[in-house]
């Protein structure tokens, strides 16, 4: 019983000075200091975003059919276009089943043929036409000329059958000769009709052939074009960043060509697509430094803002715009689809003075406050009234305050 009163009194005795060294010290106050300096404070505004190559080529196919290979590495013979393969522009990246293309390249080449044998037979019947038009006109002039020399025997045999100089016979035959070359005339000149119509059928075969060979050859044309496409190129030079397809699968090209390789034309110069918030894109303007980090590199990168996209997203009502920053990417440090944490520099401050920004937010207890200041400070801190001041270049590295606009964070250049 005894050894328990004295637990009982111990324990009270150190409530009891618990409690008086928590009265004795309330009024104190710890009271930490700082150096005032001059620096540079830059104001920033943060993003996240996602790394993205430069320039994406998704390659497809135009053909529906089996895949039945991949072309060669340029860069090593023995082994096949795969991922991460470098290729140049025209390299072959992989083979479709040409048999039914080649097929109807065959069946098209030979209808192509026929119709140009075709159209060798309508000109060679055109050539001829004319000749015969030719023919007939030179016939004509002979008529004529025969006419002519008819018409004058017969004004002489009238004049000398009138004088009695002239035989009967000799007046029926000269009649009878310009009655001849008169008909002579109307048979060359019907000639010539006939001729001209045959001139103008065979001109209008010709043309008619010749749309045929047009259109042989446009078919010609296609079936060679749809032979070629069963041979997959690469458009550009670049890296091939996703294979989509495996020999054996077939594609089906419909509407939409299938996707069969996804190709970055340059790794060397990298983007980052940003989502910025709209409270914050205001600040953001092309030209801007940027810097930013990815989780898997320690260091620090420089970019620039390229592009300001103006189409917005809306996701959960909250509004972002794309922010487009390019970079070198020379080391190849950097590869597509990382996730990059960037920090936008909108505004800078040099040479100011630098104070701890908990300084310009402190307020003091009543009872540490001095009785001649303690009506102006009641008036400071009395609810509604106007804070503090808080100069925008006067806040050190520590801060990790806003400023005026409520989103850009300064700190430490």
């Amino acid at each position: 019983m005894k050894r328990i009163l004295i637990l009982l009194v111990l324990a009270a005795l150190s409530v009891g000075g618990v409690a008086w060294w928590q009265g004795h010290n309330s009024n104190g106050t710890a009271f930490r200091t700082a150096r005032v300096d001059r620096g540079d404070l830059v104001a920033s505004v943060g993003a996240s975003g996602v790394v993205q190559a430069e320039e994406v080529v998704d390659i497809g196919a135009q053909v529906a059919g089996r895949i039945i290979g991949f072309g060669q590495d340029p860069r090593d013979t023995s082994k096949p276009i795969d991922y991460n393969t470098q290729v140049e522009a025209n390299t072959e990246l992989a083979y479709i089943d040409p048999a039914l293309y080649k097929a109807e390249f065959d069946q098209a080449e030979g209808q192509l043929k026929q119709a140009e044998g075709q159209l060798e037979q309508a000109r060679a019947q055109v050539a001829s036409a004319k000749a015969n038009v030719n023919r007939a006109l030179a016939d004509l002039e002979q008529y004529k000329a025969k006419l002519f020399q008819a018409d004058r025997e017969l004004d002489r045999a009238k004049r000398i059958r009138g004088s009695g100089g002239l035989s009967e016979s000799e007046y029926d035959l000269a009649l009878a000769t310009q009655k001849t070359c008169v008909s002579a005339l109307g048979v060359g000149e019907a000639t010539i009709e006939q001729v001209k119509a045959a001139q103008k059928e065979a001109d209008a075969n010709l043309i008619r052939v010749e749309g045929v060979v047009t259109t042989a050859r446009a078919a010609r044309d296609r079936a060679k074009t749809n032979l070629d496409y069963c041979t997959i190129k690469s458009p550009v030079k670049g890296v091939i960043l996703d294979r989509r397809v495996n020999v054996g699968q077939t594609v089906v090209a419909s509407l939409n060509a299938p996707s069969l390789f996804l190709l970055a034309k340059d790794l060397k110069r990298i983007q980052i697509w940003a989502s910025v918030n709209e409270a914050d894109i205001g600040q953001v303007r092309v030209g801007q430094p940027v810097t930013f980090t990815v989780e898997a590199r320690k260091e620090t990168f420089n970019g620039t803002v390229a592009q300001i996209r103006l189409n917005a997203n809306n996701t959960q009502n909250v509004v972002t715009y794309t922010v487009v920053i390019t970079t070198d990417n020379s080391e190849g440090l950097l590869m597509p689809y990382m996730t990059a944490n960037a920090t936008f520099e909108v505004n800078r401050r040099k040479d100011v003075l630098k104070v701890p920004h908990v300084a310009l937010r402190w307020q003091p207890r009543r009872e540490l406050i001095a009785p001649a200041h303690l009506e102006e400070a009641e008036k400071l801190l009395r609810p509604g009234a106007s804070p503090a001041p808080t100069p925008a270049t006067g806040s050190s590295g520590s801060r990790t305050g806003r400023d005026e606009s409520g989103r850009s964070r300064w700190r430490s250049a």
